[in-house]
C-alpha cells in the first residue's frame, strides 16, 4: 500500500490483512486521521484480489476508547454558526463518519474484530460493522454517548439491534453502563472470549486463515446474503441468493472442493480477479 498512515499500522500475511489502530498513548482515540484512513485502507484492500480476510485490532492497553474528545470541540465550534448552515454541516459530518464504518460492512471479505481492554463509544460502532468479534476476557464495552448528552449516531443504534436483542441495546444505550466480555458473549455480540489480547489476536488470525482457505466467491456470497437478509424479508433473501448462485456458482469451483474432499486434501481456490 502506497498511502502514508498516521493512525493505523497495516501488515499483510498472504491472504490475511491485519489493521491495527496504532495510537496507544491516547487509547486509540479516533482522531480525524482515523476517519480519513479507515475507509481508504479498506477500499484499497477490497481491490486486492489476494486479500481474503481482514483482522482489526488495537495496540497498547485498549482496543479503542472511542472518538477523540478533541473532535467534540470542533463540533461545538461548528454549531455556533448560523443554525441552518450549522445543522447542514453537522449532518454531512455525521454521514461522513458513518461511511467510514460502512466500508467495513461493504467490503467483499469478512472483517474480524479482535477486541481487548476498553471498547467504548465509537469502538462499539466499529465492531458492530464487522462480521465477527472476538474479545479478551478483560474487555470492557460501553455505549457511552449518553454520558455526554447525545444518542450514538455512527452505527451502533442501527446495527447492534440486529446482533443482540433490542431491549438489551436500549438498556445499554439509555444507561451507558459498562458490560463485560462474558455478557457480550452471552448476548451473541462476540463469538468467543480469550485469555488476553495476544490470545485474542492469535485466535482471530487462526479463524482468518480457516476462512481464507475457502472459496473467495462463496465467502463473498455468504457475506452478501447474510447482510442482505438482515435488512429484507426472508422471501427477498431467498430471491437474492438464488440470483447470486445462478450467476456465480460454477462447476469448476464445485469440482475443486469435491475432489479435495474425496482425497482428504485442502482445496486450493483461485483468487478473484483484480479490478
Amino acid at each position: 500500500m502506497t498511502m502514508e498512515l498516521s493512525f493505523f499500522r497495516l501488515s499483510l500475511d498472504g491472504p490475511i490483512a491485519h489493521l491495527a489502530m496504532n495510537r496507544p498513548e491516547k487509547a486509540n482515540g479516533m482522531n480525524p486521521a482515523f476517519w480519513e484512513e479507515l475507509p481508504r485502507i479498506v477500499r484499497d484492500l477490497d481491490c486486492k484480489p489476494e486479500i481474503r480476510v481482514l483482522v482489526v485490532s488495537g495496540e497498547g492497553k485498549h482496543f479503542s476508547g472511542g472518538m477523540d474528545l478533541a473532535a467534540f470541540n470542533d463540533i461545538a465550534a461548528m454549531t455556533k454558526a448560523e443554525p441552518a448552515r450549522a445543522a447542514f454541516a453537522l449532518r454531512r459530518l455525521i454521514l461522513k463518519l458513518q461511511d467510514s464504518f460502512t466500508a467495513l460492512e461493504a467490503a467483499r471479505f469478512p472483517v474480524i474484530a479482535a477486541v481487548h481492554g476498553a471498547c467504548l463509544g465509537g469502538a462499539i460502532d466499529m465492531i458492530s460493522a464487522c462480521d465477527l468479534r472476538l474479545a479478551a476476557a478483560d474487555t470492557s464495552f460501553g455505549i457511552e454517548e449518553i454520558h455526554i448528552g447525545m444518542a450514538a449516531d455512527v452505527g451502533t443504534l442501527q446495527r447492534l439491534p440486529k446482533l443482540v436483542a433490542p431491549g438489551i441495546v436500549k438498556e445499554l444505550a439509555y444507561t451507558g453502563r459498562r458490560f463485560s466480555a462474558e455478557e457480550a458473549k452471552a448476548w451473541g455480540l462476540v463469538n468467543s472470549v480469550h485469555a488476553d489480547r495476544d490470545a485474542t489476536i492469535a485466535a482471530a488470525t487462526t479463524l482468518a486463515r480457516d476462512i481464507a482457505e475457502k472459496s473467495p466467491i462463496a465467502i463473498a456470497g455468504i457475506k452478501r446474503a447474510v447482510d442482505f437478509v438482515r435488512d429484507h424479508a426472508v422471501s427477498d433473501g431467498l430471491e437474492q441468493i438464488a440470483s447470486w448462485n445462478a450467476g456465480m456458482l460454477r462447476p469448476e469451483e464445485l469440482m475443486t472442493a469435491l475432489q479435495a474432499k474425496m482425497s482428504r486434501k485442502q482445496a486450493v481456490f483461485a483468487d478473484l480477479l483484480a479490478d
